[in-house]
């Protein structure tokens, strides 16, 4: 497995399914009510938790280079999803388009500008980029 692998590996009944990433494993599921047993955060939550971690520690590092007082920042996910006309500045207008809601809070003795520095930089994240870039995704049978 090279480094940035990710396998992921399904061998039981349900929606139970592991996932190895380097020297990690962890497991997603699905709630009870949708047929999981609820081991492990759905994929959604999965998605969430790689957007809130990568903007935190973004954030951090920024903090640590420009001397921000920062000591902890709280980031609060959710997924849903909207309309495409009820979207303003969306350039889909049919049908249902995924919406994601983040709220930041801070702790330290910040000045206003600085929130607003951290806050702009969480969007330059690279998994932001990634969800708000083009994306092209191949699927492929393992030989």
């Amino acid at each position: 497995m090279v480094e940035n692998d990710i396998v992921i590996v399904k061998n039981n009944e349900g929606f139970e399914t592991k996932i190895y990433s380097g020297n990690h494993v962890w497991n997603a599921d699905e709630p009870v009510s949708a047929g999981g047993t609820d081991t492990g955060p759905t994929p959604y939550d999965l998605l969430l938790s790689s957007l809130g971690s990568c903007k935190a520690i973004t954030m951090r590092m920024y903090a640590s280079r420009k001397n921000i007082p920062l000591e902890a920042v709280t980031i609060k996910l959710s997924q849903k999803k909207i309309y495409a006309e009820d979207c303003s500045n969306c350039e889909t207008k049919e049908g249902k388009i995924d919406s994601i809601n983040i709220e930041i809070s801070f702790v330290g003795n910040l000045t206003n500008e600085q929130k607003e520095s951290l806050i702009n930089i969480a969007d330059k994240c690279p998994i932001h980029k990634t969800l708000t870039s083009e994306i092209q995704i191949k699927s492929s049978l393992a030989d």
